[in-house]
């Protein structure tokens, strides 16, 4: 794994990250923002720690466990990867409200062309906060964008104590099973 200073991680900020997407995807999961080191790598979910990789294996989503930079793998597989805000931080505590509701329409607009079956959004505050929605729980919405279903997953980043690897992937297997059908 390339290694970066701090100060090379802080000049990622102005990076954009390029969504992993094509149309009519089974599953299209959606971080909160790109952190620091997926915009300095331009690979989503880079940061060693985070644990989207390892579940997505563990709930047999993929066959392998991937790394970062094997994301456009992925679209094989029928899934894709986006954000909720484009910016990347730090932290996902250093983005405001408003952003969080503007990317969330952001989003819903890419979505009507896109056209994936789900759309599983990682954080069920970042789902609160874009879509207005504060009694969402982890789990199937009853909210649609167009044809396009919403499951909340709870957030794989490594600072996220309230689930572990395998709760997650419990979680991830039952969006799996409803993708399936």
């Amino acid at each position: 794994m390339t290694r970066f200073t701090q100060a090379e991680l802080e000049a990622a900020r102005d990076r954009l990250v390029p969504d992993v997407v094509a149309d009519g995807l089974s599953v299209l999961f959606c971080g909160i923002n790109p952190g620091l080191m997926t915009a300095a790598t331009g690979h989503h979910f880079a940061r060693p720690g985070n644990r989207f990789w390892p579940v997505l294996h563990l709930s047999g989503f993929t066959p392998k466990l991937m790394k970062p930079a094997e994301q456009g793998e992925l679209l094989s597989y029928g899934l894709g990867i986006t954000n909720v805000v484009a910016r990347a931080s730090a932290r996902a505590d250093e983005l405001s409200a408003e952003e969080y509701r503007e990317g969330g329409q952001v989003l819903a607009s890419k979505l009507t062309g896109w056209k994936p079956r789900w759309l599983a959004v990682l954080g069920v505050t970042a789902y609160r906060t874009a879509f207005d929605d504060r009694r969402a729980q982890v789990g199937p919405q009853e909210r649609m964008f167009g044809d396009t279903r919403v499951w909340v997953l709870p957030n794989p980043s490594g600072l996220n104590a309230h689930w572990t690897a395998a709760t997650m992937a419990e979680e991830f297997g039952r969006l799996r099973e409803a993708a399936r059908g």
